[in-house]
């Protein structure tokens, strides 16, 4: 339904506002879940995954803290000490900038989904 006051629900070309967050399998658009790979097919494993990885404003220490244990429990070879914390330029921001490598797609999934559940994690680039 459109929010437009001219539209009465009968209106072919209203458009309708879509909440990403709340699409399911079903609406068309997303594939699984939100933090699922949406194209598979243009993935190839295995591969180098640089990533960075922002908190919240005055989350520096917390951040490192919940990346370095959702890493290490779902890459257990990979060496922690490798996270390179940087501020933003205004400096109300850190990322954690790492490198993985992945194997399968599974992997992908499995880490977005614990990255976007963390409370220290704003975005994921």
């Amino acid at each position: 339904m459109s929010d437009d006051p001219k539209d009465n629900g009968q209106n072919p070309t209203a458009h309708r506002a879509v909440n990403v967050t709340n699409l399911t399998p079903n609406d068309g658009v997303l594939k699984g879940k939100k933090t699922d790979i949406q194209n598979p097919e243009l993935w190839d494993f295995p591969m180098n995954y640089p990533m960075s990885i922002i908190g919240h404003e005055g989350e520096h220490e917390n951040l490192l803290n919940e990346v370095k244990l959702i890493l290490g429990s779902q890459f257990p070879d990979f060496d922690l000490a490798s996270i390179d914390v940087k501020p933003s330029k205004t400096g109300r921001f850190h990322s954690a900038r790492v490198n993985l490598y992945l194997t399968e797609a599974e992997q992908v999934n499995t880490l977005y989904a614990a990255l976007d559940s963390a409370k220290t994690v704003r975005m994921v680039l």
